[in-house]
Formats: C-alpha cells, structure tokens, sequence
C-alpha cells in the first residue's frame, strides 16, 4: 500500500511527459514575443537572443520527441525573456534620457552657432566665408526636427547615433565662425 502513491506519482509523470509541453512552449513564445514587442531585440539583445534561442530549442526536442528536454527549455526560454524584457526596460529609459539630452545640447548648440554667424556678419565678415556655417546650421536644424519626432516614436539609439554626427558638425562650425570673427594677427 505505501508503495501505490509513489508508483501513481512515477506513472503520472511518466504520461506527463508522453505529450509535447505545448502550453510551456505557448507560454515561452508569448513571453517572447512580449519582451520583443518592449524592445528587448533591442534595449537587452544578449538575453533576448539566448530566450529566442531556448524557444527554438523546445521546438526541436519536440520535433525529436525529447518532451522533457522540451518542457526544460521552453521553461528557460520564458524565465531569459521575462529576464530581458525587465532588463530592455532598464535600457529603454536609460536611451530615452540620453537622447533626451542630446537634443538639449544640440539645440543649444545650434543657437550658439546662429548667434555666431549674426555676430560674425555685423563684424562684416564676408558672406561667402559664411556659407559653409549657415548650411551647417540650416542641416542641423532639420536633424533635430527629425530627431524630436524620432525621440516621440521612441527611436532613442537612432537619434543618439543621428545626434552625435550632428553636434560633431556643429562645433567644427562654431570653430570655424570663431575663427572668421577674430582679427587678422599682423606679422611684424
């Protein structure tokens, strides 16, 4: 008699494993596909990939009729995606704040520039000699338009990578403006 309970728990384990883990793997895949969808491709790549992987591995014990090596990677693949996208969060936050902050510098920037080139052309510098700042200034203005509206489709790593060309160019202009509005040395 006290061996019946066992040799019952022995056989439903053993008919447990007898059918594919489907509702672990359905599970796996919508734990997936939910911490893609918050960016987890993205904002956590190395535990989203290893979640993808694990999923893909359920699949194939499955397909080779390993259902108890597939229940163990479906359960891993839903663990490293609920993992990635808490850690995507993390990332999405931080990339939001430093795009954020870019566009504040680069606006600055910007306005520093255009108050630059007005300044240099009440010192009579030559419009010519200007040219290459105000296309500057005038591309500028269009990448942090751009910039803003990527910032509010939640394009953050796209306009920290945009942003970064854009402030580059902007200080060699405001360099180069700088450099027109001082006054020729005089050589002795």
């Amino acid at each position: 008699m006290r061996r019946l309970p066992i040799g019952v728990l022995l056989l439903l384990f053993a008919a447990g494993c007898s059918e594919p883990p489907q509702k672990e793997i359905d599970q796996a895949q919508a734990a997936v596909d939910a911490a893609r969808a918050g960016g987890a491709d993205k904002y956590a790549p190395d535990d989203y990939t290893a979640a993808a992987t694990e999923l893909q591995k359920a699949h194939e014990a499955v397909d080779q009729r390993d259902y108890r090596q597939a229940l163990s990677y479906a359960i891993d693949a839903r663990q490293r995606a609920g993992e990635a996208a808490r850690q995507a969060e993390g990332g999405k936050t931080r990339a939001h704040r430093a795009a954020d902050a870019l566009v504040t510098d680069c606006s600055a920037r910007v306005s520093q520039l255009d108050t630059d080139i007005r300044v240099a052309a009440s010192l009579h510098v030559p419009p010519k000699a200007l040219r290459p700042a105000r296309a500057e200034l005038a591309g500028a203005r269009t990448a942090l338009q751009e910039a803003r509206s990527s910032t509010e489709a939640g394009n953050y790593q796209e306009v920290v990578g945009r942003l970064t060309e854009v402030r580059k160019k902007v200080d060699a202009a405001i360099a180069s403006v700088d450099t027109l509005r001082q006054p020729p040395r005089k050589r002795r």
